[in-house]
C-alpha cells in the first residue's frame, strides 16, 4: 500500500515540478517580450531626439539649444520613472506582480501610439512640445513600474540554478529594442526622401508598436502569479495593509542607496553610448545618419551576447565577482571610447561601440537578480525599483544632456565627458566591492529585519 501511495506521490511531485517549469518559461518569454516591446517605444525616442525631434518640435531655438530641449523631454521620461517605480512598487508589492504588469504595458501602448500622431511646432506651435513632453512623461511612468515587475516575475519564478541565466535573458530587452528602432529607422530612412522621412516617416515605427504591444499583453494573460507572492499571502501577512515604500526606507535604505549608486554607472553608460554617440558622431564627426543607425545595431547585438553572459557567469561565480569584472572592463572602454571614434573608421569604431556597449549590458544581465535576491518579498517591487530608476534618473537620463554640455564648454573636447562617466564607473565598482554575495538567496523570505 505505501508503495502506491509513494509512487502516486511522485506522480503528483512530477507534475508539479512540470508545471512550474513551464510556468518558469512562460514567465520569462512573458517578461521578455513584453518589456522588449516597452523599451521599443523608449529607445525610438531616444533615437529621434538626438536627430529628428529638434528640428519638429524645437526649432525656435539654436540648433545646440534645440538639441539640448530635444535631450530634455528625452530625460523628462526616465525622470517620471521613480515615480512610476513608488506607486507601481507599492502596489505590486501588496496586488501581485501580475496585475500592474498588465497595466504598465497597456499604458505605455498608448501613450507610444499619441506620440506618432503628434502635430509639429510648425503646425500648433507650443503645444506641440507640451503634448510631446506630457506624452513622454506617461511613457516614463509606465516604464518606471514595468521594468521591474517583469523581471521579478521571470526571477521569482525561476528556480534557484537558473535565475542568473533568466536575469540575462531580461538583460537583451533593451539592446534588442535598441536594434528594432534603429532598424526600422534605417528602414524609413533609406526607404523615403529626407523630407518625407521628417514629415511622417518617423511617425510609422511609433504607431506600428501598438500592435507589438497587445501581443505583450496577450502573452503575459497567460503567467501566474510568482511562487513567491504567492507564499507571502498564505503566511497570512498582511499584504494589503503593508506599507513597502516605509519598509524599504526603515529597513532596507542602506541596501537601495547601494544598489542606486552602483546602477548609476551603468545607466550613465548605457545612455551615452545609445544616445548621445549617435548625435556626436552625425554632428560632430559627420558620421551619415544611416551608418550611425547601422553602428548602433551592431553595437547592441554586442549588448544582447553581453547580458546572456552576464547572466550566465553570474549563476557559476556569483552575482559580485561577474559584476567587478565588467564594471572593470567598462572603466577600460570609458578610457579609450572617444579617442577611437575620433578616428573616423567604420571598423574601429564599431568595435569599440559593441565592446563597451557589451560589458555595459553585461552588468545589466545580472542587476534583475542581484536587486531581487537583496530585498525580501514584501518590499522587494519597491526596493528594487526604487534602486532602479533612481539611477535612471539621477545619471541616466541626464547623461546625453550633460554630455552636449561638456563637449560644447570645452569646444569639442570629449575629455570632460570621460571624466565625469570614469567617475561614476569608480563609484559603481566600489558598491560592488563592499557588497555580500546574494547567490543562492531564499526569495520567498519575508523578514523586515
Amino acid at each position: 500500500m505505501s508503495s502506491f501511495a509513494d509512487s502516486d506521490s511522485d506522480v503528483a511531485a512530477g507534475k508539479q515540478s512540470a508545471q512550474a517549469h513551464l510556468m518558469a518559461r512562460r514567465a520569462v518569454a512573458g517578461a521578455t517580450v513584453g518589456t522588449a516591446l516597452e523599451w521599443f517605444d523608449f529607445a525610438l525616442y531616444g533615437v529621434v531626439a538626438a536627430t529628428i525631434f529638434p528640428k519638429l518640435f524645437f526649432p525656435s531655438l539654436d540648433p545646440t539649444a534645440s538639441l539640448l530641449a530635444s535631450l530634455a523631454s528625452f530625460w523628462a521620461g526616465l525622470a517620471a520613472r521613480p515615480l512610476g517605480a513608488v506607486i507601481c512598487g507599492m502596489l505590486g508589492d501588496r496586488w501581485g506582480r501580475r496585475k500592474l504588469m498588465l497595466i504598465t504595458v497597456s499604458v505605455m501602448g498608448v501613450s507610444s501610439f499619441l506620440m506618432g500622431l503628434l502635430p509639429t511646432y510648425q503646425q500648433v506651435g507650443i503645444l506641440a512640445p507640451t503634448l510631446l513632453v506630457s506624452l513622454r512623461i506617461i511613457q516614463g511612468f509606465a516604464l518606471g513600474g514595468e521594468s521591474t515587475g517583469a523581471q521579478l516575475m521571470a526571477v521569482e519564478h525561476a528556480s534557484a540554478n537558473r535565475r542568473g541565466w533568466y536575469s540575462g535573458l531580461l538583460g537583451i530587452c533593451s539592446p534588442l529594442s535598441q536594434i528594432l528602432a534603429n532598424l526600422s529607422l534605417f528602414t524609413m530612412a533609406a526607404l523615403l526622401s529626407s523630407d518625407d522621412f521628417n514629415a511622417w516617416g518617423w511617425r510609422v515605427p511609433f504607431l506600428a508598436s501598438f500592435v507589438l504591444v497587445l501581443l505583450g499583453i496577450y502573452i503575459r494573460r497567460k503567467v501566474s502569479e510568482t511562487p513567491a507572492f504567492e507564499a507571502l499571502k498564505k503566511t497570512g501577512a498582511p499584504v494589503r495593509a503593508a506599507n513597502p515604500l516605509g519598509t524599504v526606507f526603515r529597513y532596507h535604505w542602506r541596501t537601495a542607496l547601494r544598489l542606486t549608486l552602483f546602477f548609476c554607472g551603468p545607466a550613465a553608460l548605457f545612455y551615452l553610448i545609445v544616445v548621445f554617440s549617435l548625435s556626436y558622431l552625425t554632428k560632430h564627426l559627420g558620421v551619415p545618419k544611416q551608418t550611425g543607425f547601422m553602428l548602433l545595431m551592431v553595437a547592441n547585438v554586442c549588448a544582447i551576447a553581453g547580458a546572456l553572459l552576464g547572466g550566465y557567469l553570474s549563476d557559476r561565480i556569483g552575482r559580485r565577482r561577474a559584476l567587478m569584472i565588467g564594471s572593470f572592463c567598462t572603466l577600460i572602454c570609458c578610457l579609450i571610447y572617444f579617442p577611437v571614434l575620433n578616428q573616423n573608421s567604420i571598423g574601429m569604431t564599431m568595435a569599440v561601440m559593441g565592446a563597451f556597449l557589451g560589458f555595459t549590458q553585461f552588468q545589466s544581465g545580472i542587476q534583475p537578480v542581484w536587486f531581487a535576491e537583496s530585498f525580501p518579498t514584501e518590499a522587494r517591487y519597491t526596493g528594487s525599483a526604487l534602486s532602479y530608476s533612481g539611477a535612471n534618473l539621477l545619471t541616466g537620463g541626464p547623461m546625453p544632456i550633460v554630455a552636449v554640455a561638456l563637449l560644447n564648454a570645452f569646444h569639442g573636447s570629449p575629455w570632460a565627458i570621460v571624466a565625469v562617466c570614469g567617475s561614476l564607473n569608480l563609484l559603481s565598482f566600489l558598491m560592488i566591492a563592499i557588497s555580500r554575495e546574494t547567490r543562492g538567496t531564499a526569495l520567498e523570505s519575508s523578514s523586515t529585519h
